[in-house]
């Protein structure tokens, strides 16, 4: 077998660790896969510290029950499903507001799922999916932003893959209504005016027509 860990597969090193190697093939996943649960937890908690603590707890929460991944997932799918659960822990607790905005601005999250055009959009797009629903929210984090596949998603969350579909479909209509530009002002509906002409009272009329007796 390779002595190189870089070569081995996720199951393999997990493999490793549980036969008791003294860390490095866990230390080849958390290098391998951290950036990427790490821009899971910042989407889940809206918050950078809160995210790295979550993050921090997952990975040792793993790396202390590794015996209980049992291979009929991806190593990356039963991570998730520890780093949310870590983060919604997180959440729960915090008794005030966690979610910033203004942290948003400074992130740069190595996912290379986020293929918006620029700097303003990404973050439009993570303001407003910070005001969905959490199970929305969570369900779009995992599909649309981290690519995984709604099974896998299902796995992650406990819930069905018809939940997590709905729960999709609902979140990106309810996103496209948050991020739908708003009219100009001054801007009325176009049908006011032919209102006014059609159904209003002519310049200078008497009202309603005479009857014939």
């Amino acid at each position: 077998m390779p002595d190189d860990l870089t070569l081995l597969e996720d199951r393999e090193l997990m493999r490793r660790h549980v036969a008791g190697d003294g860390g490095a093939a866990f230390g080849e996943l958390f290098r391998r896969h951290r950036d990427r649960m790490y821009a899971v937890a910042v989407r889940t908690t809206n918050h950078r510290e809160l995210a790295a603590d979550a993050v921090q707890e997952a990975f040792i929460s793993a790396f202390r029950r590794a015996e209980a991944y049992r291979g009929d997932a991806a190593v990356t799918t039963w991570l998730h499903r520890i780093v949310v659960n870590a983060c919604l822990d997180r959440l729960r607790r915090e008794k005030t507001s966690v979610r910033r905005a203004g942290d948003l601005g400074e992130l740069d999250l190595p996912d290379l799922h986020d293929h918006h055009a620029s700097v303003e959009a990404r973050l439009d797009v993570r303001e407003a999916l910070a005001r969905l629903p959490e199970g929305q929210r969570m369900a779009l984090v995992l599909v649309d932003m981290h690519g995984l596949s709604v099974a896998e998603a299902a796995a992650v969350l406990g819930v069905a893959e018809g939940t997590v579909k709905s729960r999709c479909s609902r979140g990106r209509e309810a996103l496209a209504a948050i991020l739908r530009p708003a009219p100009a002002p001054g801007a009325g509906d176009p049908a006011d005016g032919a209102e006014d002409a059609v159904g209003g009272d002519p310049v200078g009329g008497a009202g309603e027509p005479r009857r014939s007796p």
